[in-house]
């Protein structure tokens, strides 16, 4: 952790919601005023969309999938972590997406990467979305270097849901090919993923409140509306429940540490609980 070189992670799986996270703070960075250097996860794979399909069809699935740390670059993710938390600098590089219309103007083509090279220059704080923003293992411990780590993890079948919903309808592929995926996935989702959530300051977990007992049948993914979040704080010393519970509608508290909001809210109670902990971040940066 720095003081003066704030880091602040978003950690779930694929279809978990966490791009969407990002574009909460986006808002939240540009009101504030703050200068952020943005990082997705996804520029740290170690394959190109390419490469990994060519290994599936040998059955090798690309040191089985993104999910898996031997499938990422953790070492310079972790060297990114360090270099930016002791001297705001470091280095990354973009994952070219096929919505990326301006990487794509530039020559890069979707699946691949960009160049490594530094992050942009004096900037307030560091933020990342992905896979793996804390992690902690017997080689690594990004975690250990993040100010704020939060973790989006909705109920499994949910995710499963989302996952098939945004494959299928967004991305073209075929539902058999989305769920052979997802069952590639379950060891390294169990065993490099969900260990994650342990070391999270916040757990925002959507639960639907409609059938998902067969995810996989499901036509629509549940609606805000058709769903609660349940909110974890791994410390609650400076949490004021009593005015969350006042902030947000038909909030309530299930233990002392968890409160659980209606769907609909989870932006808003985003914004109230993790804004002013940014806003403590950057008050308590020291140049010395």
């Amino acid at each position: 952790m720095s003081r003066r070189h704030p880091i602040i992670a978003v950690t779930g799986s694929s279809g978990a919601g966490t791009t969407t996270t990002g574009q909460i703070f986006n808002r939240m960075f540009a009101s504030e005023g703050i200068a952020a250097a943005m990082v997705s996860g996804d520029s740290f794979h170690r394959y190109t969309r390419e490469q990994m399909a060519r290994l599936a069809a040998k059955g090798q699935f690309g040191e089985r999938n993104h999910f898996a740390l031997a499938a990422n670059h953790i070492d310079r993710l972790e060297a990114l972590f360090y270099d930016y938390s002791h001297t705001g600098n470091g280095r990354y590089r973009q994952y070219v997406h096929d919505e990326d219309r301006d990487l794509v103007a530039e020559g890069h083509k979707p699946g691949t990467f960009t160049p490594w090279g530094p992050l942009p220059a004096d900037t307030d704080a560091l933020f990342y979305e992905g896979l793996h923003g804390g992690v902690v293992s017997d080689n690594y411990n990004i975690a250990q270097y993040v100010d704020l780590l939060i973790g989006v993890v909705p109920i499994v079948n949910l995710e499963w849901i989302q996952k098939i919903h945004r494959d299928t309808h967004q991305r073209g592929y075929s539902q058999d090919a989305v769920v052979q995926t997802i069952i590639n996935r379950m060891d390294d989702y169990v065993h490099d993923i969900v260990p994650q959530f342990s070391h999270t300051h916040i757990n925002f977990q959507r639960i639907p409140l409609v059938d998902t007992s067969n995810p996989f049948v499901a036509r629509d993914v549940p609606s805000e509306d058709e769903s609660m979040v349940v909110i974890h704080f791994r410390e609650t010393a400076e949490v004021d429940f009593p005015w969350l519970l006042q902030a947000i509608p038909q909030s309530s508290l299930s233990r002392h540490d968890t409160l659980v909001i209606p769907g609909p809210k989870m932006a808003l109670a985003m914004d109230l609980i993790v804004r002013p902990m940014v806003q403590s971040l950057m008050a308590g940066r020291t140049f010395a």
